[in-house]
This record gives C-alpha cells, sequence and structure tokens, in this order.
C-alpha cells in the first residue's frame, strides 16, 4: 500500500501546484495572497536580521498594502530560474530589477517603468582597461544567464570581431563582481544599481564603458487571464507613488547613501573592516544592546569619529573613540574619554538623547540622520536649517530637504538671519554622508550571513516543476 499512497501523495502535490494556474488573477481580493517572485539581492530582497527588506520587496509590499493582499515572496536563486518561475505561472508579479527587452515583452505582460539603469562594462583597477566597444573581443567576460545584456552582447557581436562571454547562472551580479576582483575574469556586465550598491564590497572594480543606452525596469506578468485588469491596478500605484514623491523617498532610503561615496574611502574602510574592526567589534555590539540600536550604526559613527582609534585627538581638544568634548564628557559623566567603552556609551547615550528630542512627527530614516547632523553641529543649528528648509517650501521632516539647507548656515547673506547663527553645515553635510556610507557597507557587508541558500536538489521521483523545492525526506 505505501506505492499506491505515495502515488496518490504525488498526484494531489501535482494538482495543487501544477493547476489552478489558469485562475491566477481571479481572487485577487482584499485578504488574498500576492505572490512576488523575486531574487536574492542587495537591491531587491534580502534579510537584514530577521527582517525582510530591499527596495523592490518593500515597494511591492506598499502596493499589497494598498489593496488589502497579504504578500507572499518566492525566491528564484538564478535568473533564469526566475524567468522559468513566471512563466510557469507561479506568481503574480515577477519583482527584481528586470529591464524592459523586446523579447521578454512577446512572453509576458510589463508594467510601466518606474526606475531606468545603466548597464555597465566593469574592471579591476590597475588592470587593462578597455576604452571602447570594439575593445571588448578576446576579453574574458562573465554575464548572468538569462540576463538582458546577453541581448545587447550578440547585437555587438555582428561589429565586435572575436566577442564572446561566459553566462554565469546565479541571481545576484555580486557573484559576477567576485569573479573580476579575484582576477578570475577580466571584465563583467552589470547594472548600474547594483554596481553602486556592490562597488562598497569590491572597492577596487571601476566602470570602464556603458554597455547600451539606459533601459527600464519593470515589473512582468504571466500572460494569464486576468492579467491585464491587474496590470492596470498596478501602473495606477506606480504612477502615484511617482507623482507624490513616495518613490523617490523609497529610492533615497535605500540608494541614498551611495551618491556621494568616495571610492578612495570605500577603499580605506574595507581595509579597517579587516584590520582593526574585529577588535573593536565585541565592545560595539554589547554597547549597542545597551542602548537599543544597531551596532553597524554605532561602528560606522564611531569610524567617522576616529578611526576606531580610541586615543584620537583632534586639534580643537576633542578626544575618543567617539571624539567627545569635555563640556559633553562632563554633561554624560565620562570620566576619562579615551576609555573606549566610557566613550562608546558617552556616544550611543548622545545620539539616543537628540533622537529624543527631535519632533515626534520626523519618520526614520530620516530622523536618525537629522540625529546625527545634530550631534556634528549641535540641535538648535539643526532646527535652523529646519526652519530654512520651510522657508523654501521645502519639507522640514525630510533629510534630502534639510540636507540642501544646511549649508546656508555658513552663508553670510544668511546665518545671520538665523536663531543660532553660523555654523559648519556643509561639514555637517558631509558628516551624515559619510556615516551613511559606511553604515550601509557594514549592512552589505554582512548579508552573506543572510543569504538565502538554493534548495537542496531532489531525485527525479517528483514531477519537473517540483524538483528542486521540496526537500529530501532523510
Amino acid at each position: 500500500m505505501a506505492p499506491l499512497r505515495t502515488a496518490w501523495l504525488l498526484l494531489s502535490l501535482w494538482l495543487l501546484y501544477g493547476c489552478g494556474e489558469a485562475r491566477l488573477f481571479e481572487k485577487l481580493d482584499p485578504g488574498s495572497e500576492l505572490i512576488m517572485l523575486t531574487r536574492n539581492s542587495p537591491t531587491t530582497y534580502y534579510f537584514d536580521g530577521d527582517q525582510p527588506t530591499g527596495f523592490e520587496f518593500e515597494l511591492m509590499q506598499k502596493f499589497a498594502d494598498e489593496k488589502g493582499l497579504k504578500l507572499r515572496v518566492k525566491v528564484a536563486f538564478t535568473l533564469e530560474e526566475l524567468i522559468q518561475m513566471l512563466g510557469g505561472q507561479e506568481g503574480h508579479i515577477a519583482a527584481a530589477g528586470l529591464t524592459m527587452t523586446p523579447l521578454r515583452g512577446e512572453q509576458f505582460l510589463a508594467s510601466d517603468a518606474y526606475i531606468t539603469q545603466q548597464p555597465l562594462i566593469v574592471y579591476k583597477s590597475g588592470q587593462l582597461r578597455p576604452k571602447s566597444l570594439d575593445q571588448l573581443g578576446d576579453r574574458d567576460i562573465v554575464v548572468l544567464a538569462g540576463s538582458s545584456h546577453i541581448e545587447a552582447l550578440r547585437t555587438l557581436q555582428a561589429t565586435v570581431a572575436n566577442l564572446s562571454w561566459r553566462e554565469i547562472r546565479a541571481a545576484d551580479t555580486l557573484e559576477l563582481m567576485q569573479l573580476v576582483a579575484e582576477e578570475k575574469a577580466e571584465l563583467a556586465v552589470v547594472d548600474s544599481v547594483e554596481f553602486q550598491i556592490q562597488q562598497q564590497l569590491y572597492p577596487r572594480l571601476v566602470a570602464a564603458l556603458e554597455l547600451n543606452a539606459r533601459e527600464d525596469m519593470v515589473w512582468y506578468l504571466p500572460d494569464a487571464p486576468g492579467a491585464s485588469e491587474f496590470l492596470i491596478q498596478i501602473n495606477q500605484f506606480l504612477k502615484a507613488m511617482h507623482d507624490s514623491g513616495e518613490l523617490a523617498k523609497l529610492r533615497e532610503r535605500h540608494f541614498g547613501s551611495l551618491a556621494f561615496a568616495s571610492r578612495i574611502n570605500t577603499f580605506t574602510f574595507q581595509r579597517k573592516i579587516k584590520s582593526t574592526l574585529p577588535e573593536w567589534q565585541p565592545l560595539i555590539e554589547q554597547v549597542a544592546a545597551e542602548y537599543p540600536m544597531d551596532w553597524r550604526l554605532l561602528a560606522a559613527i564611531s569610524y567617522q569619529e576616529s578611526h576606531w582609534n580610541p586615543t584620537a585627538k583632534s586639534p580643537t581638544g576633542v578626544r575618543g573613540m567617539m571624539m567627545i568634548t569635555r563640556v559633553t564628557a562632563k554633561e554624560l559623566g565620562i570620566k576619562d574619554r579615551t576609555d573606549p567603552r566610557q566613550s562608546l556609551r558617552g556616544g550611543a547615550r548622545f545620539l539616543k538623547d537628540l533622537l529624543r528630542r527631535l519632533p515626534a512627527d520626523i519618520e526614520e530614516p530620516d530622523r536618525t540622520w537629522m540625529a546625527l547632523a545634530a550631534y556634528n553641529i549641535g540641535m538648535g543649528h539643526l532646527e535652523d536649517a529646519r526652519v530654512l528648509t520651510e522657508k523654501a517650501g521645502l519639507d522640514p521632516h525630510i533629510w534630502q530637504d534639510v540636507r540642501a539647507y544646511l549649508p546656508q548656515l555658513q552663508n553670510p547673506d544668511v546665518y545671520p538671519q538665523t536663531r543660532y547663527g553660523f555654523a559648519r553645515g556643509k561639514e555637517a553635510v558631509t558628516y551624515v554622508d559619510n556615516i551613511r556610507h559606511y553604515y550601509s557597507a557594514l549592512q552589505l557587508q554582512s548579508l552573506p550571513e543572510h543569504k538565502l541558500q538554493p534548495p537542496v536538489t531532489t531525485s527525479g521521483l517528483l514531477p519537473e516543476s517540483l524538483s528542486g523545492y521540496l526537500p529530501l525526506v532523510l
């Protein structure tokens, strides 16, 4: 009887997973499940600790919340697999940083574009740089299997002699970057958004050329009954997000730390992560736990302040890991500013106090960036900048708006009219920009710990549609 029961079980599973796809869009009423197909990547979907995040995930979550749907995420472990899952109608929407291509447009329904990116040819600094597309022949180039870049390279083959490439089966261009960084490949084709983020891990990688014109990123839906009607709702949502400025805010939240990042500073920071941080990380984590905050943020602040040097001293007299002034040390009860534990505790406590003092209607992450600006120049000067921001018709609750007016605090035509007068607003902007960059790099550094692993491949006992998705029974 056991073989018979097994056969019935397999048939039931096949009916469950293999059928019902034609009705995929029939019952998307409030409370029902919206299935998002995506890939594990810093630009799309990943876990920060035990919390899911990522630009694509948060954008999709906003759409699901607006429609009253429960979001479920299904992860593909290669780009090719993602396309196969979409073709097999295993989900309602593929949201994974996918570009619009003629071939995909023939297979699937595409949303309106919500962001654009540039395909780049990347190489390692110090190695031979291609100066034009004509020089790509006879080079060892790696590209993601199933990506739109392959179509661009195929077109280029008509004009570039001896152009060839290796297709890497992965979900994320991080593997391509690693191959080039380790000199196991000469060049890689990556999208600009992913390159900017992952360059924090591989600062010696540089963009040499633009492979193609800028490309639109879209969401794809399977060509199934009801999908066209659902696509109308998606496009209405994306337009509303754009028109309201919410889309720009979401982009700033996930990618804003990259805009002012210095490659040289990144290279130095990556070296310090390996050489200096291990000595101080346990203490930083302990202090961060005492003052509930992300230890990576505290590490980023202390690096910006002293490069993790507990005996650091500036010409103005501030000292220690967190570069605390004598006045602040006295207020915080710090007896020895060069004691790293006292310094970290003092800095964490001071930041927490600033966060508490900010107006309650300033939300995260803008709240933290403004508190950091106040940490640098004082709460009074920050408030002056917020007043200038509001007078200019911008939002004093949004860091990017306030950031634009902080430098005005050292403008002789402006600062005499403020309550607290002159302040080095440009330095405060740089201070926050740097910390955001270091914090983002530390978050990216920890991603491999939380990277989703491909499922165990099963034997051929199950239908192909299930193979690889069910664990082995040991």
